[in-house]
Formats: C-alpha cells, structure tokens, sequence
C-alpha cells in the first residue's frame, strides 16, 4: 500500500489537465512531460516492450511468463485530468485512520463534510489522500495508473506466480473524450482490457452513457448604446435565451440513476460574439437521440428568431454505451467479479453516469469494462482518495492477471 501511495503523491506533482478548445493532440503539454516520465517508469520497474508515440500514448508489456497459450490481458488508464478544475501545483495530505466528520480543507470555506459527501461515512478508519481546497486530487486517473505499476512491480517481483501477456497503455485526453481517437487497438494486440478508472470500492462498470457535445456559436451585431435600439443584436443576450429554452430539471445537479441530462460545460460572451458549449448524456439510445434532436431544433428555432447567419451548431457524438457490447461478452465480467471476490471484495455492478476510453474501445473491437480506483468526487477539491481502497484495487489487478490465466488454461 505504501508503494502504490508513494507512486501516486509522485504522479500528482505533474500537472497533466486537458484543454477541451486544442487543436492539439494530446491538448496540452503537460501531458507529454508526464508521458514522458511514466515511459522512464515502465522501464525503471522491469517492463518491456516500452515506447512512446507521436501521440503520446504510452504502451508496455510484462511477457508472459508460462509456455502455454494465453489470452492477452490489456490495462489501461488517463493521463490527463479534468478541464473542470485546476489540477496545478497538488498539494495532497494524509489523513491517517480517518475518524468521521467533517474535513476542514486548507481554505476556508471549503469543508469535506459526511452530511454532504456521505461516502465518507464508507472509509472511517481508513488512510486518506484529500486536497487543500484549491485544486482537485488527480485520482482521476493517477490512481490507476499507480496501481496498475504496483501490480506490475508484484509480479515481477513473484515470477513464481504463473500469468500470461499483459499489455499497458497510458492515454492522453480522456477528459475531453478524445483518449482513443488515434489508438491503434490492432497494434496493442490485447484480446480483452480493462480501465482502471472507477471511483469507490468494489465498482465494476460496463454500462456507461451514450454521449454528444454540442457548441452554439453566436453572432451579435455591435452599435453604439445611444443609437442601438432595432439595430443590436448582444450575442450575450442570446446566448442567455438559448440558456432558458433548455429544461432546467435536466442538468447533473438534478439527475441520478439512469436519467439522462444536458450539461452547460463552457459559456463566452460579449456584445459581438458568444459561444455555449454543452454535453448531452443518456443511457437510452431512443432518449440520447430526442435530446440530440431537441438540440438541433432549438438551434433552427434560435436561427429564425435572429438570423440564421448569426447562430451556428457544432453537434458530434462521442462515444456510446458500451453495454451493447458487454452484453455479449459476459466472461470478461466474470472475470472481474472472482477476481474482486479473492481479494476480498464485493463486486458493485454500476451503471457509469460518465464514460471511460473503454466504452469507445469496446465499440472498437476491443471489450474493456471498468473497475474502481478507491477514488471519490473527481473533477474538484472535494476529491478524495482511500489507500485500504486503492490496496485492493491492486489486488484485483494481479487477481486478473492471475484468474485469467486459470480461465484460458
């Protein structure tokens, strides 16, 4: 556990958050530094097969170590952190055997308090990694990456332990839902995968939403205030009745479960020119498309009122729910439930209200679910981390690795 921790406290020193407006692949800088480093990790523990694309995506193998046939297991997690909050000069302490009650974080009015943030009533007693109040955690996906190189390193440290091919990637721009889009799953050669990107203990998820991002760009037409009446047009002002058309009831801080939401992620404004950029989430592909076709009728309904020359939608999808993949494809639950089961923990099959790389690669060819990192309140200073949790998701790693290999013999 103290490996896996001091591994972690490292990675978050880099600030690795992705920028959703980059016309760069990764988004930003950062995120090759880390790569960079994590390249230098691999190979510093005992891995082969290490490198480091243009891309940035960062790829190693621990060689099977049986001389019998294998299915080849891929893992896999994010670099980047979210655009949602600073992920800038970290600044994590411990809080060891955690009591219960509130958390009083490093400003002042930031507070970890059970009554809002109930599953800190799961880890009392447990060893905590929380933040000042400042920036977010980076549990999101540093964890991961962390205890996937922690199980690395015991297996390369128990060579008695019989396993087959295991195949790592580390990927940019999760964040931003551009993680895969120049992955070569063909290349990677792994037959089924695994993120590790889930939050508290026991989480295996292989139902996420189906997700769109849609971008209003509007035009205004500036005059001065003391001539303007019938002549302005304040793309602020529209970009605000645009605001108003969607239901209010529909948003994150208002759904749970299996709802379906819009989310507002970035506004700009001024007289001249304004931008709305939204997210569109569903776990229901009829649904998801009502949504998407609300959206795009809004926009011809905003276009007759002011212009169609003045407002403009930018809609895509980006990626779907992977359900409909792994519901095929049982055995790589199965997999995962004994796996948790050895290591002494109980599976927690949940629906992603959110999505992984591993949702676009199951659609991809290549069938990942998700398991739980010990991670809590990603994309903010609430964040949190469990070290017991984060122990046994190290666990469940050499677990897989290891039942595997009892499943294909």
């Amino acid at each position: 556990m103290e490996r896996a921790a001091e591994r972690f406290v490292q990675l978050i020193s880099y600030n690795t958050q992705s920028k959703v407006d980059s016309d760069t692949f990764p988004s930003t800088e950062g995120q090759l530094v880390f790569a960079r480093y994590l390249t230098e990790e691999c190979k510093k523990i005992g891995l082969t097969e290490v490198n480091m694309d243009e891309f940035g995506y960062v790829t190693a193998t621990l060689a099977s170590n049986i001389d019998k046939p294998c299915k080849v297991l891929g893992l896999l997690a994010h670099m980047d952190t979210s655009p949602d909050a600073s992920g800038e000069n970290v600044n994590a302490r411990l809080i060891k055997n955690y009591p219960g009650g509130p958390i009083h974080l490093d400003t002042e009015n930031a507070v970890l308090d059970p009554k809002e943030f109930p599953e800190l009533d799961h880890v009392i007693g447990h060893d905590l990694l929380v933040t000042d109040g400042t920036t977010l955690l980076g549990a999101d996906n540093k964890a991961g990456i962390a205890e996937i190189l922690a199980a690395m390193e015991f297996l390369i440290e128990h060579p008695e332990m019989p396993h087959g091919k295991i195949r790592l990637a580390f990927t940019p721009d999760e964040e931003v839902g551009r993680g895969v889009d120049h992955f070569d799953v063909k290349a990677f050669g792994a037959d089924l995968a695994f993120t590790i990107d889930g939050g508290g203990l026991g989480e295996l998820e292989y139902e996420s939403f189906n997700a769109a991002a849609a971008q209003f760009n509007i035009t205004g037409k500036s005059i001065h205030t003391g001539s303007a009446k019938n002549k302005m047009v304040n793309a602020s002002l529209v970009a605000h009745d645009i605001i108003d058309r969607f239901p209010p009831q529909e948003t994150p801080s208002h759904t749970d479960g299996r709802q379906g939401f819009f989310h507002l992620t970035d506004m700009r404004g001024s007289v001249e020119e304004a931008s709305l950029s939204y997210i569109i989430r569903d776990f229901d592909k009829d649904y998801f498309e009502e949504r998407k076709n609300f959206v795009k009728s809004l926009a011809g309904e905003m276009q007759k009122k002011y212009g169609a020359g003045n407002i403009s939608l930018k809609l895509r999808d980006q990626y779907y729910n992977m359900a409909e993949v792994l519901q095929d494809n049982k055995e790589i639950i199965t997999l995962a439930e004994t796996a948790m089961e050895k290591a002494g923990v109980k599976p927690v099959i949940k629906s992603i209200r959110g999505g992984t790389d591993g949702a676009r690669l199951s659609f991809m060819g290549l069938p990942c679910p998700n398991i739980f990192t010990g991670g809590y309140n990603f994309h903010g200073p609430y964040e949190f981390l469990s070290l017991q949790e984060m122990n046994s998701a190290v666990k469940v790693i050499v677990n897989i690795c290891l039942t595997l290999l009892l499943e294909t013999s």
